[in-house]
């Protein structure tokens, strides 16, 4: 985990970033296998919905019975002013049917191998293959949603109540494949990596309740995503005499498929039946986004030498290039005459009205709702360069390591000003920053350290975030949009830290660190229509953070406890959003930042253990828990103007307490697992607070029992 910045680091960052280091050359040959069940409480054994015409998707693909014959681009067969159901080879089936799934499965295999020439060179292996295919089920699920509070008759004003059930079958398959070649004098290595993960999301959403005009409806979701990514790297490293040359290139794919999202809403009648009032409430969405990523990185490091002094000088470049396509197509269904009969509107809507009875050239057909301002196209380039220099001081007790970094990112968006037409308009971000760093480390001690650091890092735009391509969120029941007109933010970071390493792997530390933003970008909505909500991001003018952070790595022995270990991350941070004297909006925490962080861990490791023997080895376990401080997940906003100006409130994620238990046993080759997880199963709740003359009142907005899990695993390595 990096969390001070640096010269060789990439700018985009603002919390901290995770490098993942695949491994090189095994130590020996071996392989393994993974067999294990998961079983959750809200979810196995009971009665789960899913669409009927979704077919099978075991491994994370679309079952091809979903989406258009010739992809996103079809040309449809025409009914009339639309298209044909019938005739262009959409499913057309809406029913939900029911399982009861048993238990969730894992799957993974792995294998590593060396080889060693005849030279003395060795050439390494490392491949991975994993599976899991996992139910979930949230039942009763409070999602509401509030406007300005109703002063004037002190009472919550809602613009949504409804229930929601949702049953979701989440199947990941992914696998990972290294290749090593190091030199017979360790001073030159080349790898080649390829990792590969597919994600299929089907998921299946029941929704009742009431509207802002306390209308009645009934809504559902029919939902199928997948999402497919695939990396390529190859880089090297060769060590000559002084001097140590590093370099990379990789290429990136990336895919989401939402072939064919279905949504349908009726409303309550006088008489207390469901009707559908508007064919529009009617509709099927069609969308494709796939990306690519090409870089190439170059690392230089240069040992200076000069009277026992040993400093060394680092300087790299970087070039990137990203391009993205995101085309979507929206369906509504449509009767020849523009109203549907009286005798079809009571007709249930997946077993009765959408049936092939009621295709066809005096019935039921697409009509497609144009609209090319939800496509765009995006190119991201971005070129990197930094010159670093790492001096030590007084033999070694006091290390500098600090430098720039210059990043020129240039940004393209294409997008459409006229709806019903191509209308190509493009708009060019283009931003050179420089971003210096120094890291000071004081060394009191062999095992203890002082470390003072500053750096300067970015949060720039994603292509999502500044296209105005509008996606309704059925979660949400909201439309979310990006803002063109967002700015990067950039950060300050100051840390002072003190940490001590009693043995290998084992640290202490107590750091204070203080960040100064200048245009964050923030997850905000506000009202439009007077009822529905829009999610969008907006930059606010700046922001603070600051705060202490604990971190303890230890084993127990001093407790005279030698087989177990605690590990300990706590953090308190004061956040902070600043508007001018005379702005409508109010000084706050930021967006997303939790006020308190808690993570801990008791381990217990037998074989660490000197006199275990017999049944006693083998054995690990461990505790662990975790909560966060209530947190804003969305900011609200300042609506109308002079005596009529109301705040939509801000919008929380409230703490939670999760405790989990894993326990492991090996038999030689074979090793047993056993693990509980969120044992407290405690409501997971976000709120909106409004404060009245009356005092602070709560609204929740969503709320639900998230169900704990018990899971087992077999596995067998050799």
């Amino acid at each position: 985990m990096v969390k001070s910045a640096a010269p060789d680091y990439p700018a985009d960052f603002t919390g901290g970033f995770i490098l993942l280091q695949t491994k090189d050359v095994p130590l020996r040959n071996t392989w393994s296998v993974r067999v294990g069940g998961n079983y959750h409480t809200s979810s196995h054994g009971k009665d789960f919905l899913h669409y009927v015409g979704s077919g099978t998707d075991f491994l994370g693909f679309d079952s091809g019975k979903r989406g258009l014959s010739d992809g996103i681009h079809s040309v449809l067969k025409p009914q009339g002013n639309g298209y044909s159901l019938t005739d262009n080879g959409l499913n057309n089936d809406w029913r939900i049917s029911t399982l009861k799934p048993i238990a969730d499965l894992n799957l993974s295999a792995d294998v590593a191998h060396r080889w060693q020439t005849a030279s003395g060179q060795t050439i390494g292996l490392n491949g991975s293959l994993n599976y899991s295919n996992a139910y979930r089920t949230i039942l009763q699920c409070e999602n509401n949603l509030f406007g300005a509070y109703d002063v004037t008759h002190q009472r919550s004003n809602y613009l949504r109540r409804m229930t929601d059930d949702q049953y979701s079958n989440n199947v990941r398959l992914g696998g990972m494949l290294g290749l090593v070649w190091l030199s017979a004098d360790n001073s030159q290595s080349i790898k080649l990596k390829q990792i590969v993960n597919l994600m299929g999301k089907n998921r299946y959403t029941y929704r009742r309740g009431y509207d802002a005009q306390s209308d009645y409806n009934e809504q559902a979701e029919y939902y199928f995503q997948s999402r497919l990514t695939y990396n390529l790297g190859l880089s090297g490293k060769h060590v000559l005499g002084s001097h140590v040359l590093e370099w990379n290139a990789g290429y990136v794919f990336a895919n989401r498929n939402l072939p064919d999202r279905r949504r349908y809403t009726v409303f309550g009648q006088e008489d207390g039946s469901l009707e559908v009032e508007n064919l529009n409430d009617l509709n099927r969405e069609f969308s494709l986004l796939k990306e690519h990523i090409y870089s190439v990185g170059v690392n230089w490091k240069h040992d200076l030498t000069w009277k026992g002094w040993k400093p060394f000088l680092k300087a790299g470049v970087y070039g990137e290039r990203r391009s993205r396509r995101y085309d979507t197509r929206f369906f509504t269904y449509a009767w020849p005459n523009g109203q549907l009969p009286q005798s079809l509107r009571n007709q249930d809507v997946t077993t009765e009205l959408l049936t092939d009875a009621n295709y066809g050239l005096e019935g039921l057909y697409l009509l497609e709702q144009v609209d090319w301002s939800n496509n765009y196209e995006a190119i991201g380039l971005l070129g990197c360069g930094y010159l670093s220099l790492h001096l030590p001081f007084f033999d070694g007790r006091l290390e500098a390591y600090g430098g720039v970094r210059f990043e020129s990112s240039h940004t393209e968006l294409i997008s459409h000003t006229r709806r019903q037409e191509y209308s190509p308009l493009s708009t060019q971000y283009d931003y050179n920053d420089f971003f210096p760093s120094l890291n000071l480390v004081g060394h009191l001690t062999p095992t203890q350290q002082l470390r003072l650091a500053y750096g300067r890092t970015t949060n720039r735009p994603e292509f999502r975030e500044l296209s105005t391509s509008v996606y309704y969120d059925f979660e949400l029941a909201s439309n979310v949009q990006g803002n063109h007109n967002l700015l990067p933010a950039y950060v300050d970071n100051l840390d002072l830290g003190w940490e001590w390493y009693p043995h290998a792997g084992e640290v202490v530390s107590l750091s204070l660190f203080y960040k100064h933003f200048r245009n964050p970008i923030e997850w905000t909505y506000t009202v439009a229509g007077g009822t529905d909500l829009v999610y969008s991001y907006l930059n606010a003018k700046g922001a603070n953070n600051y705060g202490v952070e604990l971190e303890v790595r230890k084993q127990l022995d001093f407790l005279k406890l030698p087989q177990w270990s605690l590990s300990v991350n706590a953090s308190y941070i004061h956040s902070k959003v600043t508007f001018p004297a005379d702005s409508r909006e109010q000084d706050r925490p930021m967006q997303g930042q939790s006020p308190y962080l808690v993570n801990i861990g008791l381990f217990y490791h037998s074989d660490e253990h000197p006199e275990a023997r017999g049944w006693k080895q083998g054995w690990t376990a461990s505790v662990l828990y975790n909560t966060i401080g209530k947190r804003i997940v969305g900011v609200g906003r300042s609506v109308g103007s002079g005596e009529t100006d109301v705040r939509v409130p801000d919008s929380y994620e409230m703490p939670r307490h999760q405790v989990d238990l894993n326990l492991n046993k090996s038999f030689g080759r074979v090793s047993l697992g056993v693990s509980l997880r969120d044992i407290l199963g405690q409501r997971v709740q976000f709120k909106q607070f409004e404060q009245t003359a009356a005092g602070e009142v709560e609204q929740v907005m969503r709320s639900y029992k998230p169900g704990r899990s018990f899971s087992l695993s077999v596995a067998y390595k050799l």
